[in-house]
C-alpha cells in the first residue's frame, strides 16, 4: 500500500482540536511529517504542556493516519507543545506569552494558595512560569515557597539596577516579602504600593515564561487598576468560597474586570474549600460553607468553573510548611492539577477566539 505525506497531511486534516473547534492542520498544529518505508512520524504541537487532552488527540490522529496507511505500518507520534499567546514583543515582559491576574473579592478565601499550586502545576507539566506576589500590604508567596528569609540578587544593566527573581519548584518568584524583613509590617499609601507593583513588572528580569501570575490583593483598588494600565492582561480568574458574603465580594472583583473601559476576559472561577473531605474518608464531603456557591457565580456570568478545591487539612499545612500540595500525592494534588489543566485550556481558547487585551487607558 503507497501513500505519501500529502496523504498524511490529509488524513490529519479531519482531526479536530476539540477545544478550538478546527482542525489540527489549519491549525498549523501538525509538523514534519516523514514517510519511510514501512513507517510514518509527525509531530502535534499542542497549544500548552498541561493540556488535558493530550491522549484524546493522539488516538484520533492515529485513526485518521491508520485508514490510510493499513494495519501493518507503523505509526510514531511526537507530542509536543507551543503555549500560545495575543501579546506583541512590546518593551514590558517582551518575553511573557500570557499575563493572568488571581483576584478575589474578600481576603481568606485561599487566593494566594490557588495561585502557588497552579503556578507550581503547571511549571511541573514543563511550562515556563513566573508568579508577582503583588499583594503588597499582606504577602503570603514567601511563605508558601519556603524562601521568606531569601533576597533575590540585582544585576546591573547598563547603570541599571535589575532584579533577578527568585526561584523555588521550577516558579520564578518575586514578593516584596523578600525585600522587607517578615516582622515588618509594610505601611505604604497607594501610589507606593502601585509603584512597587510597576517595579516587579518593569525591573525584573523574567525572561521567557509562557505564563506569569499575578497574585493580586483582596477587593478592587490601586493595585488592580496599575496591572491594567501597565500590562495587557491575558485574563482574570476570580477565587471565591462557597458562602453568600463571599460570592458578594467575589462579584464584585468579577464586575470590575467585565467594565467595558477594563475588558480583561474572565477564564473562570475557582471556587476553594467547596466542601470538607476527610483524609481518611476521602470520598465523604461536608459542604460546611454551602453548596456550589462558585458554579452558581460562574452560571450567572456565563464563565466557566474551572475547579472544586476541598477544603482538607493538608493543603493548609501544605501552605504553612512551603511546599505546595501539588507537589504531594493524594487528592489535593489531583485537584490542583486538573485546575491548571483546565485553566492552561481556557487560555489556549481565549487565545484563539478573543481579541487582543489592549492596556487600560483611564485614569481613576
Amino acid at each position: 500500500m503507497s501513500f505519501t505525506s500529502s496523504d498524511i497531511q490529509k488524513a490529519l486534516s479531519t482531526v479536530n482540536d476539540p477545544d478550538l473547534k478546527k482542525d489540527l492542520v489549519t491549525l498549523n498544529m501538525v509538523r514534519d511529517i516523514t514517510v519511510i518505508d514501512d513507517s510514518v512520524s509527525f509531530t502535534v504541537v499542542l497549544t500548552t504542556p498541561a493540556c488535558p487532552l493530550k491522549e484524546l488527540i493522539r488516538q484520533d490522529c492515529e485513526k485518521a493516519v491508520r485508514k490510510v496507511v493499513g494495519k501493518d505500518t507503523v505509526i510514531l507520534i511526537n507530542i509536543t507543545s507551543s503555549v500560545t499567546t495575543l501579546r506583541d514583543n512590546t518593551p514590558l515582559l517582551p518575553g511573557v506569552k500570557n499575563i493572568i491576574a488571581i483576584a478575589s473579592g474578600k481576603g481568606g478565601v485561599g487566593k494566594s494558595t490557588i495561585t502557588s499550586n497552579l503556578a507550581v502545576a503547571l511549571a511541573q507539566s514543563g511550562a515556563k512560569v513566573g508568579l508577582i506576589d503583588a499583594d503588597i500590604f499582606g504577602p503570603s508567596i514567601p511563605v508558601m515557597f519556603n524562601c521568606e528569609r531569601e533576597q533575590p540578587e540585582v544585576k546591573v544593566i547598563n547603570g541599571k539596577n535589575f532584579i533577578l527573581p527568585l526561584e523555588q519548584y521550577g516558579v520564578k518568584l518575586i514578593s516584596i516579602g523578600f525585600l522587607a524583613p517578615p516582622e515588618s509590617a509594610v505601611v505604604w499609601r497607594g501610589p507606593m504600593a502601585s509603584s512597587a507593583l510597576k517595579q516587579f513588572i518593569s525591573d525584573t528580569i523574567w525572561g521567557d515564561l509562557d505564563y506569569l501570575f499575578i497574585d493580586l490583593p483582596p477587593g478592587t483598588s490601586d493595585i488592580h487598576l496599575t496591572l491594567v494600565q501597565t500590562v495587557p492582561v491575558t485574563g482574570a480568574v476570580i477565587v471565591t468560597t462557597p458562602q453568600k458574603v463571599a460570592l458578594a465580594d467575589a462579584t464584585k472583583g468579577l464586575a470590575m474586570f467585565k467594565q467595558p473601559q477594563i475588558n480583561v476576559p474572565i477564564l473562570g472561577v475557582v471556587e476553594n474549600m467547596a466542601y470538607f473531605t476527610p483524609e481518611e474518608l476521602p470520598e465523604n464531603k461536608y459542604y460546611i460553607f454551602g453548596k456550589d456557591g462558585g458554579k452558581n457565580l460562574s452560571e450567572k456570568f456565563n464563565v466557566p468553573l474551572l475547579g472544586q478545591i476541598p477544603l482538607v487539612q493538608s493543603i493548609r499545612e501544605s501552605g504553612d510548611s512551603g511546599l505546595p500540595a501539588v507537589l504531594k500525592e493524594g487528592i489535593t494534588a489531583r485537584a490542583f492539577t486538573d485546575l491548571a489543566e483546565a485553566l492552561a485550556r481556557q487560555i489556549a481558547i481565549r487565545n484563539a477566539t478573543f481579541d487582543h487585551t489592549k492596556k487600560v487607558e483611564i485614569s481613576v
